[in-house]
């Protein structure tokens, strides 16, 4: 555990600014990301698109979204480009304008395209400047910025449904202020990262070779876990943000609006467990909240299908609570396990999640579609299970200890003496 003296030495270096600011980018991206397929509809209609050609489309966004965060994480980590942020944003800008004033078909795959690409920028860097700005607070830093994503996608649909669809698809170049408004922000985020982040990322680079010190194929299998675990969580989270609503409908005879509201307490309990599931890895160790995260939830997930009503409502809370919890600490978990590759990283993770949610609601839709809604819940129930392969995962502070610490030496008269007593890692144990 973290001594309370370090603790305060690191919350006094934590740049709270840059943090805020890297929160709020992702708030805006996010939301006008999330734009795109609140407003199908009405490109079906506008375009005379079939289901096929909608289906290329989300691909087309997802695939450079999803597949290219990894590729800029991999390259920002070997050349750090503290600029690639506004310019990420400034992608995204020009999606919203060609999205605004499409013409045709191929024009709206390009802006499909173009927005992916911002928010594959953003992702990876933004991680990488939170883990900068964090002051050691590695796992608030990054739920403090992926909560920000949270809100945007949703907002995104209700702005989608208030301004888009009541004034036309060419208002969605009004949007392009809150892409300006990232671009600002994220000019003065890259003045800092090359100013003071650089630096920060030496030391942190540096101090986490020595901690992390495990032989490559450990390394290796800690990440397959991991992406394990991912699959887990995105793919029963899917469930219960593609189908809930629908779930709700048939099982009870809820009206929309009553479905509706029940789908925001789980959004907003899913917000909660985000912003607290990064402070309690720093607290209690990453593993510990992984492993709680991820399998701890299994009670909730089995009893949700037999419940009635009111239980749903009430089960639907720490299901949200506990299984978001565990994406800040997983991240955070992965990039002290390869400090080196804090972009490579993020953007694998944020891009798994990305994918995973897609291909996730995709399979359950298709399970539905050949069963029930209340089939595909009582099966999905069981996903949690794979948290058991947590078990797995190596506490990253007792390994490299053991790294680090020097053999006792001998002296004349024949005498152990002690080792010298090795700091703790920061990774809560």
């Amino acid at each position: 555990m973290t001594k309370a003296g370090d603790g305060d030495t690191a919350a006094a270096k934590t740049a709270f600014p840059i943090l805020a600011a890297i929160s709020v980018c992702h708030l805006l991206n996010d939301m006008m990301q999330s734009l795109l397929p609140a407003i199908y509809p009405m490109l079906k209609s506008n375009y005379g698109l079939d289901f096929g050609q909608i289906g290329v489309l989300t691909f087309t966004f997802q695939f450079t979204a999803s597949v290219l965060q990894p590729v800029i994480g991999f390259y920002t980590d070997r050349r750090p480009m503290p600029y690639s942020l506004p310019a990420g944003m400034g992608f995204t800008l020009a999606g919203l304008v060609l999205l605004a004033y499409a013409h045709n078909y191929p024009v709206l795959l390009l802006a499909a395209a173009l927005i992916g690409i911002g928010s594959a920028v953003l992702h990876p860097e933004s991680s990488r400047v939170a883990r900068m700005a964090s002051g050691g607070r590695h796992g608030f830093a990054q739920s403090l910025f992926q909560v920000g994503g949270n809100a945007g996608t949703a907002i995104g649909p209700l702005l989608a449904a208030f301004i888009v669809l009541r004034y036309g698809q060419s208002s969605v170049a009004w949007f392009s202020i809150a892409a300006l408004l990232g671009i600002f922000l994220l000019v003065h985020v890259g003045h800092w990262y090359k100013d003071h982040g650089l630096a920060r990322m030496k030391s942190h680079v540096a101090k986490g070779r020595e901690q992390a010190a495990l032989p490559r194929v450990k390394v290796m299998v800690t990440i397959a876990v991991l992406i394990a675990l991912i699959f887990s969580k995105f793919f029963y989270m899917a469930s219960l943000t593609s189908y809930y609503t629908f779930y709700l409908i048939d099982q009870f005879q809820v009206s929309i609006q009553s479905a509706q509201v029940h789908l925001f307490v789980f959004l907003g309990a899913v917000a909660l467990g985000t912003i607290s599931g990064g402070s309690l890895g720093d607290r209690f160790g990453r593993k510990t909240v992984i492993w709680i995260s991820i399998l701890g939830v299994l009670p909730f997930t089995l009893l949700l299908p037999h419940a009635n009503l009111f239980w749903t409502g009430v089960l639907s809370v720490p299901i949200g609570f506990i299984l978001a919890s565990a994406f800040p600490a997983i991240v955070v978990y992965a990039q002290e396990l390869m400090p080196a590759r804090v972009g490579t990283v993020a953007g694998l993770f944020f891009g798994l999640a990305f994918g995973l949610g897609g291909i996730g609601a995709a399979v359950l839709g298709e399970v539905a579609d050949a069963t029930s809604i209340q089939t595909m819940f009582h099966v999905s129930a069981f996903l949690p299970v794979i948290g058991l392969l947590a078990g797995f995962l190596p506490h990253l502070e007792t390994e490299s200890r053991r790294q680090r610490l020097p053999t006792p030496s001998v002296d004349l008269t024949g005498n152990v003496e002690p080792s010298p007593v090795q700091g703790q890692s920061g990774d809560g144990h």
